[in-house]
């Protein structure tokens, strides 16, 4: 898709479809113009660079599910190529190296849990996501902030958000010209106000935010809270606007992908994606910058 905000009326526009692998998605992760995939049936897994057309299917130590959890990142040294990583996590953590085609298992046990539907989001070649408190059946464990180091091949310590987040809470990551982080919070109850904040400082083991970059009440526009799936979004620091990609509510059948334009002043659009959302299949945005990595 191709994003104009620079103008009064902003739009976006598709531009073309990427060649696929071959085979049908279910779920991806970006990192550094690269993404990981898997397969629909969930029990295969291949990284692929859509600019060059690249492919390499990576092989279960012992076989994939469904449940799987992966991330894609790399050791942060001044070597090249990129030392290339897979981590994959459920009930153990496994870390794949693409240089040398070999799976490690993770000694680790942690006291928190990552909730399926947080979507990790690589910086730097790290991967930071949402984490809870694992808490007695029935109550609410808080929400903070985790970094997976793939140079050190483990997590760093909680980091800190700028708000008191719970499960039902609309969480979501992305990144400003790939050097900060932004975070996207809306409470699930009531479900109106929306705010993002951009970090000042952001690293494995420690990260600072600035204040407030915008704050919107969305109960004259949309009233409703997107989707814990979805509401992934973009940030466009020049124009102080925020681009949340989300569906329509109604029917199965006549939900449509949507992208919500949001800025100061109280400005709202929402443009139509071209495209009905498939049930249970969530819209993902990420900004994407061609590589020629290899691997």
């Amino acid at each position: 898709m191709s994003v104009n905000l620079h103008n009064p009326s902003p739009s976006i526009e598709p531009i073309g479809k990427l060649h696929d692998a071959g085979v049908d998605i279910i779920n991806v992760f970006h990192c550094q113009g690269l993404l990981s995939c898997v397969t629909k049936d969930g029990t295969r897994l291949v990284v692929w660079n859509p600019f060059t057309g690249q492919t390499r299917w990576i092989n279960p130590r012992d076989s994939y599910h469904r449940c799987d959890r992966y991330a894609l990142g790399y050791e942060k040294k001044n070597n090249y190529p990129l030392k290339l990583k897979v981590l994959r996590f459920v009930r153990e953590f496994e870390i794949f190296n693409l240089n040398s085609s070999s799976w490690t298992v993770v000694d680790f046990n942690p006291h928190w849990m990552i909730q399926y539907f947080y979507r990790g989001l690589s910086l730097k070649g790290n991967t930071y996501w949402f984490a809870e408190n694992k808490v007695a059946p029935g109550k609410i464990g808080r929400v903070f902030l985790l970094c997976f180091n793939f140079t050190t091949e483990s997590f760093g310590p909680r980091l800190r958000l700028p708000f008191h987040g719970r499960y039902g809470d609309t969480l979501t990551l992305s990144s400003v010209r790939e050097e900060q982080l932004a975070v996207l919070f809306q409470e699930c109850a009531p479900a109106y106000t929306l705010k993002v904040w951009i970090s000042s400082k952001v690293g494995p083991n420690a990260v600072s935010w600035s204040k407030v970059f915008l704050s919107v009440d969305m109960k004259p526009f949309t009233g409703f809270q997107f989707h814990c799936f979805a509401g992934s979004f973009f940030v466009d620091e020049k124009n102080k606007a925020v681009v949340v990609i989300d569906t329509t509510r109604g029917h199965p059948f006549t939900i449509r992908n949507m992208a919500y334009v949001l800025g100061e002043n109280g400005y709202f659009k929402s443009v139509d994606l071209g495209d009905f959302a498939p049930m249970k299949c969530w819209p993902l945005v990420c900004s994407y910058l061609p590589t020629l990595v290899k691997f």
